[in-house]
């Protein structure tokens, strides 16, 4: 099956194209976009993969569901277009950034700049039905996202994997903490960023880490 997504990527994820449930959920996702109103445009459902190839990943995010108001999602979590106004847990995670590095809080929510920097920005699940939050769970995403995670954990050292709250967290059961610094909180949504999100310093801690092994930092 030809998937339109990054070189690299598709060398790593080859084994994942033909499996069923990959056949099965590419025959949903199409029929999904030519019947209903779904996010992100069909066109960055990748975008994560293709601003971050494999082997220039330094830092992984994960996030759970695109946004699925108007014009917000963009193929990378937690990330929306520049002019569109940054949804609370953005904003969140732009206070901790403040509060962590002393950085001025940016006007554009958009975290392209990130992802070309070396910070993965996944989504569990890549797809979603207009104004119906996880919707496009449990058809097969997670399979292909958690392969993704795993090439990553096995084939790649010295990698920041920061999961926030406790859907992300269920990922740390597969990299290995000898290879790899695991950061893990509350998620920065409003109704838990007070319990744990703020004051994580999980900003500084990355930085810390990538330079001491000779990486360099991002600018977050």
């Amino acid at each position: 099956m030809d998937v339109k997504i990054d070189e690299s990527w598709k060398e790593q994820l080859k084994d994942e194209f033909n499996k069923d449930y990959f056949v099965k959920l590419t025959q949903f996702v199409r029929s999904e976009y030519q019947t209903k109103k779904i996010f992100p445009p069909a066109k960055l459902i990748f975008n994560a993969f293709d601003h971050t190839p494999f082997d220039k990943v330094k830092v992984v995010i994960l996030g759970q569901d695109p946004y699925h108001n108007d014009g917000q999602a963009n193929g990378l979590c937690f990330s929306v277009p520049d002019g569109i106004m940054p949804p609370p847990s953005l904003v969140n995670i732009f206070k901790e950034i403040n509060k962590d590095l002393g950085s001025p809080i940016p006007k554009s929510g958009d975290l392209t700049r990130w992802a070309d920097q070396g910070v993965l920005l996944l989504n569990a699940t890549l797809t979603v039905q207009a104004h119906m939050a996880g919707s496009h769970q449990r058809k097969g995403w997670e399979a292909f996202t958690d392969a993704a995670i795993h090439k990553l954990a096995e084939e790649r050292e010295n990698l920041v994997f920061i999961l926030w709250g406790a859907y992300a967290q269920k990922k740390a059961a597969f990299i290995d903490t000898n290879k790899h610094l695991v950061l893990k909180s509350v998620h920065p949504s409003p109704l838990s960023a007070h319990n744990g999100f703020f004051g994580n310093n999980h900003f500084s801690y990355t930085n810390k880490y990538l330079e001491s092994k000779g990486i360099t930092p991002i600018e977050w």
